[in-house]
């Protein structure tokens, strides 16, 4: 009979079935095609999880891109609030002083005057004397009316009257940057050629008004022709404006999907802890990689400006103005990929990482024997808050992950104070399940005097 097989017990019908037990050759077979199997299913795991971090990691900086060109065109109060300080920018000043000054002078006939003054003065009787003075009246008269007019258009452009004259007419931001982006030609912004040009006919009007006031009655013939001045120059503005069109559309989803193909990229792959320090440091890669990129694109463009078209200064002034809030969103996102990186080393097996949580434990624990000694228990609470600690700290984390995702545009002010706050409410939480102390008051008494 075979040792290694156990008879059966015969069943109703009669028939005798025997269940084979495997040999140990057998069973070390089994176990090693197993973890044949299993090794083969974690490799596939890890090659997903791979293919799915490099997606979201190209897609990444296309996804910020993408995100703040949205926003910027669909919400008026960003886009305001991201051009307003053209309006105090003292080198943007100087461009349309300069220009507006140039054009008013130029529409003054003041050769004219002299000449009108010069036969006057002949059909009195004036002596030749005094004729030759009234035509040499030209220059000084001139250089007084060009004195007279910048100071006017100073006092317009570096008041109130700009910012206004822009909000109220159609320098307001949305409408100015959709047909930037669409190529229309209306509104205070827009593409003409391969230029992106500001028209300030209200900011004219205004001048022209003044200057009448002032006693300037030939400064209402300012023609209203030429009412633009070029803000951007480039040869590949109409591929730029396609690019901006289709950014504009995957606006909306292409953030979701980068975050989706990222979360799959962690879910997928064996190894959680591992894979979400790595997808941070990799996301923190690739928006260094876009700061770099604004960077480089903007000495590009600053080489692409003539300066007789616009001063050097005034172009960086206007291209830092319409970046500046793409720049703060990498700069966010790269201090909230650090700060998750260095979450997830803390909550590994390194040496430090060991070190440290020891250090906080022992903290924690040293301040609620204080509350304990001071007559605060936390009794059952703080015993549920040390049975769930894992629960309780996944709690504060997706709080904290809700509250910048609600926040409308977070800093990196905005996401140290999370941080902040959610550290503290940890260690609160900690300390409070630390005063606890054992169950049942005998316990308590036998740990109070164990107590150092």
């Amino acid at each position: 009979m075979n040792p290694a097989a156990t008879p059966d017990p015969p069943d109703p019908g009669g028939a005798s079935h025997q269940e084979q037990v495997m040999s140990t050759e057998e069973r070390a077979e089994y176990e090693r095609l197993r973890r044949h199997a299993a090794t083969r299913h974690r490799r596939l795991r890890q090659v997903g999880s791979a293919v799915l971090l490099l997606l979201a990691l190209l897609l990444a900086p296309l996804a910020v891109a993408a995100a703040w060109v949205q926003d910027t065109v669909s919400d008026t109060d960003r886009y305001v609030e991201t051009v307003a300080p053209l309006a105090s920018e003292p080198a943007v000043q100087e461009v349309v002083i300069n220009k507006l000054t140039n054009r008013v002078v130029d529409n003054v006939d003041v050769a004219a005057v002299t000449d009108s003054l010069s036969k006057a003065l002949q059909q009195s009787g004036a002596s030749p004397r005094v004729v030759a003075g009234a035509e040499s009246l030209e220059g000084p008269l001139r250089s007084a009316v060009r004195s007279v007019v910048d100071r006017t258009i100073t006092r317009v452009i570096t008041g109130d009257a700009f910012q206004q004259a822009r909000e109220g007419a159609n320098w307001r931001s949305h409408t100015a940057v959709v047909n930037m982006l669409t190529g229309q030609r209306e509104g205070a912004v827009r593409a003409e050629g391969d230029t992106v040009q500001l028209d300030v006919g209200e900011v004219i009007n205004e001048v022209r008004e003044r200057l009448v006031d002032a006693g300037f009655d030939k400064a209402a013939a300012i023609p209203d022709t030429d009412r633009t001045i070029t803000l951007f120059q480039a040869e590949e503005l109409g591929k730029a404006q396609d690019t901006m069109r289709l950014l504009d559309i995957l606006g909306t989803w292409l953030p979701v999907l980068t975050l989706a193909l990222a979360a799959l990229a962690v879910w997928t792959n064996p190894a959680h802890r591992v894979m979400v320090m790595i997808t941070a440091i990799g996301a923190g890669v690739m928006m260094g990689v876009l700061l770099v990129a604004l960077v480089v694109a903007r000495r590009v463009y600053l080489d692409s400006v003539p300066p007789t078209a616009l001063p050097t200064d005034a172009a960086a002034a206007i291209y830092d103005t319409f970046v500046r809030f793409l720049r703060d969103s990498a700069r966010t996102l790269l201090v909230l990929a650090v700060i998750t990186a260095l979450a997830a080393y803390l909550y590994g097996p390194g040496r430090p990482a060991r070190a440290l949580r020891t250090v906080t434990d022992r903290g924690t624990a040293a301040a609620g024997r204080g509350l304990r000694h001071a007559g605060l228990r936390t009794g059952a609470t703080g015993r549920w808050l040390t049975d769930n600690r894992a629960w309780t700290t996944g709690a504060v984390i997706a709080a904290g992950a809700l509250a910048l995702v609600l926040w409308n545009h977070p800093t990196v002010g905005g996401v140290v104070l999370v941080l902040g706050i959610g550290l503290a409410v940890l260690l609160i939480l900690a300390i409070l399940a630390a005063a606890a102390g054992p169950a049942g008051h005998a316990g308590d008494q036998a740990a109070e005097r164990a107590a150092p």
